[in-house]
């Protein structure tokens, strides 16, 4: 009898910009079993939208801009041995074309999500000008809804703030949606940036590689423009019905 090589499991975690997404990436990729993917659209979508983001050509050169080869290529290829879980880092606002139902539907989604008004507070350091479509709420939902539509289920969801108040707890619970064993070692990391990190890490992930863990929760003091107050009041219904649906914290 031939033994059959057992097909790894694809996690894909659909988050906005400006999230714990990368400390997130951290969390998974210390897990023995696990290989990272970083942003694999990025490219893709600036090449089909026409979008200039800070290092626009250094990303563009690192990446393909064919769906259907990045999906090939880096969604679906081997695993080194002893992994068996790859885990996608996934920006929704890149989702601007029709993506491949086999692959999609092969998934075990997940959705991270964070307030809009410390979304857009956060992004307005790094980008003057924001708009609604540039932090994906509404892609977002549209996603999980899909999922729904296709699986019949909810996919978890978790809420940035909750997991900073208890990473312990949300994460045992999200491992346990996803039906994978939850690993101790996704509470810590060591410091600094990773092979796995995508190019852009250079202008927009300073903060995470200081860190080794989830940070506490700390609760600040917004001030928006009346320009990214309007995106906030464009994102909020999306955000809330999501929150609504979000693993709740012990």
């Amino acid at each position: 009898m031939t033994n059959q090589k057992k097909a790894p499991i694809r996690i894909a975690m659909w988050s906005g910009p400006r999230n714990i997404s990368t400390a997130m990436m951290r969390s998974w990729e210390s897990r023995a079993d696990t290989a990272v993917v970083d942003e694999p659209f990025y490219a893709a979508y600036l090449s089909a939208t026409g979008m200039v983001h800070p290092m626009q050509a250094e990303v563009l050169a690192s990446q393909s801009s064919d769906w259907a080869e990045v999906i090939k290529n880096e969604l679906q290829n081997e695993l080194l041995a002893g992994q068996s879980i790859q885990y996608q880092k996934h920006m929704t606002q890149h989702m601007v074309t029709d993506l491949d139902h086999d692959w999609f539907s092969s998934l075990r989604h997940a959705f991270l999500i964070r307030s809009p008004e410390q979304v857009v507070a956060s992004y307005g350091v790094k980008r003057e000008s924001i708009t609604a479509d540039d932090i994906g709420f509404a892609k977002q939902k549209e996603l999980y809804d899909r999922v729904v539509a296709l699986s019949g289920q909810k996919p978890p969801v978790i809420d940035a703030k909750d997991v900073l108040s208890n990473p312990a707890n949300v994460l045992q619970k999200l491992c346990h949606a996803l039906n994978v064993d939850f690993d101790q070692n996704m509470l810590s990391w060591s410091a600094g940036p990773r092979e796995s990190d995508g190019v852009w890490a250079a202008h927009w992930y300073h903060n995470v590689e200081k860190s080794t863990e989830f940070g506490p929760y700390q609760a600040k003091q917004l001030e928006l423009s009346k320009q990214q107050q309007r995106v906030v009041d464009q994102s909020l219904p999306y955000y809330l019905e999501m929150y609504n649906e979000r693993i709740v914290a012990d």
